[in-house]
């Protein structure tokens, strides 16, 4: 077990975990240590507090031990040094090449097995949004004794074919990153625009999101690199059909992303899963839909038993 300096926050148990390799992991708790655990990933260029307060709160009241965290080279955890060149990723993938990246999806998911051995934690909830999805999918194929139950929100399979992003979708993801709040402020909200839940949510409460996280910590090599491990670690489908583990599938009908045969896909690879899909719901947890999120995780998660 790593070790980490702690303090107590007014909202939860904040931290840092040195998970090997290098990589220290910032991360946060809410609720009792001695309930269940369930680890909320967060995606792309995402930083934990994407995981709003209120809905970890939430969770813990449904009696979880809720972990949120900063993925590498997002947040306050360790920055990987050194550019990297997403469309010559893609290029080669486009000539059948198998291109390399700094790091990969399973080095993402070792980081979450750290953090989860520094925390004491045998057996863990795990729940994935976007990228988070894939890394929980990760886990799930890698480390599946880790994982109690598996929730693969709004992601895909890596498979090329689905879940592919709408061309508006995808020249905001292929934008060059903003260089100043105001930017990132304005970048947050053009976003919504494009694949948020319509009529789900508010531009000045994203400004406001945008400048706090610019605030905390940015790095727009971050973003660059995290999307280079998505796109170099491929497909999963040939592992997911060999998951053993209790997994519910969400996805939103709206999201223009992750579209929803990214969803649609995992779930019907991965045996006895279950696939709910949220009508009006884009690539975002607006508040407006936590009570159906929430309900779903926990009723998920309330059956199957996580250890420490």
């Amino acid at each position: 077990m790593t070790t980490g300096t702690t303090e107590t926050g007014t909202t939860g148990t904040e931290g840092y975990a040195d998970v090997g390799g290098g990589i220290t992991i910032c991360y946060e708790t809410f609720g009792d240590p001695g309930d269940p655990t369930l680890l909320l990933v967060m995606g792309l260029g995402a930083q934990m507090l994407s995981w709003e307060e209120d809905f970890c709160a939430e969770l813990a009241g449904h009696g979880y031990h809720v972990v949120r965290y900063d993925n590498r080279d997002v947040g306050l955890s360790t920055f990987i040094p050194g550019p990297v060149n997403v469309f010559e990723i893609i290029q080669q993938l486009g000539a059948g090449q198998s291109p390399t990246a700094p790091y990969l999806l399973t080095d993402m998911a070792r980081d979450a097995i750290g953090l989860l051995d520094h925390l004491g934690v045998d057996r863990a909830h795990v729940v994935g949004a976007s990228l988070g999805g894939m890394i929980a999918q990760t886990i799930a194929i890698e480390h599946p004794a880790r994982v109690a139950t598996l929730t693969s929100i709004m992601s895909t399979t890596g498979n090329m074919e689905v879940g592919q992003p709408a061309p508006e979708a995808l020249s905001v993801l292929l934008q060059p990153p903003p260089q100043t709040r105001e930017e990132m402020a304005l970048r947050r909200v053009a976003s919504a625009e494009v694949f948020g839940s319509p009529g789900l949510w508010d531009a000045a409460d994203l400004r406001r999101k945008a400048e706090r996280d610019w605030d905390r910590k940015h790095d727009p090599e971050g973003v660059a690199r995290q999307l280079a491990a998505i796109l170099a670690s491929g497909s999963r489908e040939d592992h997911l059909v060999n998951i053993d583990i209790p997994t519910l599938v969400i996805h939103g009908t709206v999201d223009t992303l992750v579209t929803p045969t990214g969803g649609q896909r995992t779930a019907e690879l991965i045996p006895g899963s279950t696939l709910l899909m949220i009508d009006g719901m884009g690539h975002d947890l607006p508040r407006a839909l936590w009570s159906q999120v929430v309900g779903a995780i926990t009723t998920h998660t309330g059956t199957h038993t996580a250890t420490r």
